[in-house]
């Protein structure tokens, strides 16, 4: 009956607008990994990018790197690092330690000579990994991530039931190197837990968990995954992983945080796209480049809502620093989303870590530079709502434009000569506001028209009040946000001396980053291909085509990888790479790099199919092991580096809020649809910064429907899921944390939705009418999917029988109160 605790936060990763600054100033994580060897020691040569990188990053670069080289010293690349220095020496001589005045000078203990001049001194097995690393050759290895992928052969190892699945084989062999042998098989009541949150997000039902124990059929399992698969609940869990990588929220933020009209449908193409299995490369190419794909469609200038979704400040203080504020926000999404690269870093200089010189940054920039800004404080709709209607609705609604124009034209001049006859105090009274003129109008042109006059303007304001009924009675428009409007001309792009607008230097044009090798782009005047005209006139200039097909195209190095890591880590609990927003040189390097490129050309191979993953990776023994800790596994791999067990985890925000509302029988089901808004606190509300404003009412109904149909406003978010770790929407997510604290556990017990949720529960195990411990029964049941033991009756009973006698309550509240303690504990709330 474990309840969850409160517990010190534990956070398991870090923002991305934070990780290039940690990065450039405490590489201490990475040192660690690269020397330590927490895990699994493996007996291979040094390497540069894991084992050498780290450290001339914390101690030499910020003197000798790519912006500084004191005494022509730099160790930016290669050839700079075996250079002959401003004093003849060479700080680096491959295969020669005694002539490297590297080594000489970390080593010395002369004031005037020792490096660095200042802070920490390097550690000796610092020193060690340097000597060997200058003695094996001071080979300066490309890092994994930046070479093609290869092309390996699943292992062949001694155990049939480890040889069935290729991602097995590689797993099983490297436990089998260190002599690890991997957890048995999970039963089937923690296996449909395991399945149903991982694909839809929401617990399997008692009855349904009954009849896949029963199952007879060996491939239970696998059937069930294909039905998982086939939910339209499916898109709702995976669409909302996407969600977080691209930071979407449905308001501007800032102080006024306004709405973002139809973000919502953006929102419902994520989900709408998993659930029809989308290739991959067709999801990207759409949300890069909807407006100018072959095919335009509704759906794919929906996706470009994607350039929608970022802040927006509508008064900013130096608005051609917001212009390219907002364009960072671009290229750190697209980086890092799509491509696992923090090419943000080099927006200001060359990229301390990465071979990504700033010339890079602006040369991606290039690519976005017709995209406009969400809009301007005198109109602050025409850059992002496109009208997507049928062209038979627009032909109706333009002939009623034209008919309502002639109408007014005609009426406005039997006005004007009826004003003409008025007294002058009256006719500048017409000249002013609306509702001024209108009071004159209705109590004076009657008796300024002629009977001819008079005959006529009452028969068209009676066509004007059926033109306006006939209007009202057309379906209405069909309005997406997304890119509706472009920079009307092409313009230069200039690298920003350290980044400021104010400060242009180099022009560059658009091209890939160098690391990439894919050599300059062919450009025809300094542009690619129109592709689109906006309903102003402009054409889009073809520049994020051309991007977007790089980005999707099946050798591209990186994006294959990305994406089956991010797969593989919304399944495992981490990612083969854990840091799966950088796969840079500081990011945490592959675990599994062979089975890691296996799964990126499997994805490729079959069309980018992110289901056909999803069965792959499910139906392995490696995701159907126990949980369960052992000695041996915890002292050769703690930190399961090697997929020895099957990772439990708490349940994410939405989960523990969905599954609230389905166990207690209110969830509402509806997939799709405008966002709702959930039932705050007025102290809550009080928290704006304006206060009671944008924040609406939702019908019950509405508020029953899961998580992902919350409206997102930024400066607003949900209590219960904040608690829960949901992610700051002004920044792209990677992984949630998962903390255990104590607003978790309050949250759970105290907050006005848990309590009404208990009563929810209460009274659909029909408390009132039957006893104690089949209040028990029942509630256990619903809650956990399983029966309850004779000791947790009894401690029920006890509780709903201690809560009536000494707490002055009723019956029924005190098994209210032992509903709700049921929903607080950790079988309830952890997977595994």
């Amino acid at each position: 009956m474990t309840m969850l605790l409160p517990f010190r936060s534990f956070r398991t990763n870090t923002s991305a607008a934070a990780s290039c600054l940690f990065f450039l100033g405490c590489l201490v994580g990475c040192l660690i990994a690269a020397v330590c060897c927490v895990g699994v020691v493996h007996a291979e040569q040094i390497q540069f990018g894991s084992d050498i990188q780290p450290i001339l990053a914390k101690h030499c670069l910020v003197c000798h790197g790519p912006d500084e080289s004191e005494a022509g010293v730099s160790f930016a690349d290669f050839e700079s690092a075996t250079a002959e220095t401003d004093s003849g020496d060479y700080a680096i001589v491959p295969g020669d330690v005694e002539a490297s005045a590297l080594i000489a000078r970390v080593t010395s203990d002369d004031l005037y000579e020792q490096m660095p001049p200042e802070g920490d001194r390097l550690s000796q097995s610092e020193i060690e990994l340097l000597r060997n690393w200058i003695d094996e050759g001071a080979k300066w290895n490309k890092h994994w991530a930046f070479q093609p992928m290869q092309n390996p052969k699943p292992p062949s190892v001694d155990n049939p039931r480890w040889s069935e699945n290729p991602i097995d084989a590689f797993v099983y062999q490297s436990l089998g190197e260190v002599d690890l042998t991997p957890n048995p098989p999970a039963d089937r009541r923690v296996m449909i837990r395991r399945a149903y949150y991982d694909l839809t997000g929401l617990p399997p039902s008692p009855e349904q968990v009954d009849d896949f124990i029963a199952d007879p059929n060996p491939n239970a399992h696998q059937t069930m995954v294909d039905r998982l698969l086939d939910s339209p609940h499916y898109g709702e869990r995976w669409g909302r992983h996407w969600l977080d990588l691209v930071h979407y929220g449905e308001t501007n933020s800032f102080e006024r945080d306004n709405p973002k009209p139809n973000a919502y449908k953006y929102r419902d193409y994520v989900i709408r796209s998993f659930n029809n299995n989308k290739p991959y490369d067709q999801f990207v190419r759409e949300q890069l480049a909807g407006d100018e794909l072959d095919s335009v469609t509704t759906e794919t200038l929906t996706a470009t809502g994607y350039y929608r979704l970022g802040i927006w400040d509508d008064e900013p203080a130096d608005p051609l620093q917001a212009r390219f504020d907002e364009l960072d926000d671009l290229i750190t999404t697209t980086g890092q989303a799509f491509l696992g690269l923090t090419i943000n870093c080099a927006r200001c200089h060359d990229h301390k870590i990465d071979p990504i010189p700033q010339t890079d940054y602006y040369s991606m920039l290039a690519f976005f530079e017709d995209v406009t800004r969400y809009g301007h404080r005198g109109d602050q709709v025409s850059n992002h709502q496109i009208d997507v209607s049928s062209d038979e609705l627009n032909t109706q609604y333009h002939q009623a434009d034209l008919e309502k124009q002639r109408l007014d034209s005609e009426m406005r001049e039997i006005e004007q000569a009826g004003i003409a006859k008025m007294a002058a105090v009256d006719q500048r009274a017409t000249e002013g506001n609306q509702a001024e003129r209108r009071r004159v109008l209705k109590e004076q042109l009657h008796q300024n028209l002629t009977a001819e006059q008079q005959i006529r303007y009452d028969a068209l304001r009676d066509d004007s009040k059926q033109l306006r009924a006939k209007t009202q009675s057309l379906p209405p428009r069909e309005i997406v946000m997304g890119l509706a409007r472009y920079i009307e001309k092409s313009v230069k792009t200039f690298v920003l001396f350290r980044g400021n607008p104010h400060s242009p230097a180099d022009q560059v044009t658009p091209s890939f980053p160098e690391i990439f090798e894919d050599g300059p782009l062919e450009l025809d005047s300094g542009e690619i291909v129109f592709r689109r005209t906006d309903a102003f006139g402009n054409k889009s200039w073809g520049r994020r085509r051309t991007l977007a097909d790089w980005i999707a195209k099946n050798d591209n190095r990186l994006t294959a990888r990305v994406m089956v890591n991010r797969i593989w880590q919304f399944h495992f609990g981490r990612g083969i790479v854990r840091s799966s927003n950088n796969f840079g040189r500081l990011g945490t390097p592959p675990t599994h790099p062979k089975l890691l490129d296996w799964l990126a050309l499997e994805f490729i191979r079959y069309g980018w199919d992110i289901k056909s993953m999803h069965r792959l990776m499910m139906n392995s023994q490696t995701y159907q092991m126990t949980s369960a800790t052992t000695d041996e596994g915890n002292q050769r791999d703690p930190d399961n580096d090697l997929f020895w067990r099957f990772d439990s985890r708490r349940l994410s925000a939405e989960e523990v809020r969905d599954s609230i509302l389905a166990v207690n029988g209110s969830l509402n089901r509806t997939v799709y649809g405008p966002s709702f808004y959930e039932k705050l606190s007025d102290e809550v509300l009080a928290g704006q910064s304006r206060p009671g404003y944008g924040w609406g009412d939702s019908s019950p109904d509405d508020q029953n429907r899961r998580s992902i149909y919350i409206h997102v406003k930024r400066s607003l978010l949900t209590p219960i899921l904040t608690a829960f770790d949901f992610p700051d929407p002004d920044l792209t997510c990677e992984a949630r944390f998962t903390t255990l604290q104590p607003g978790q556990a309050l949250s759970l017990l105290n907050s006005d939705f848990i309590h009404e949720q208990a009563r929810r529960l209460a009274k659909s195990v029909d408390v009132q009418a039957v006893s104690n411990d089949e209040v028990v029964r029942r509630t256990i049941r619903r809650v956990l999917g399983r029966d309850a033991t004779d000791a947790e009756v009894g401690d029920g009973c006890d509780l709903i029988e201690t809560l009536s006698a000494n707490e002055a309550i009723d019956r029924t509240r005190a098994a209210e109160l032992y509903t709700l303690s049921v929903m607080n504990w950790n079988e309830f709330l952890f997977v595994d």
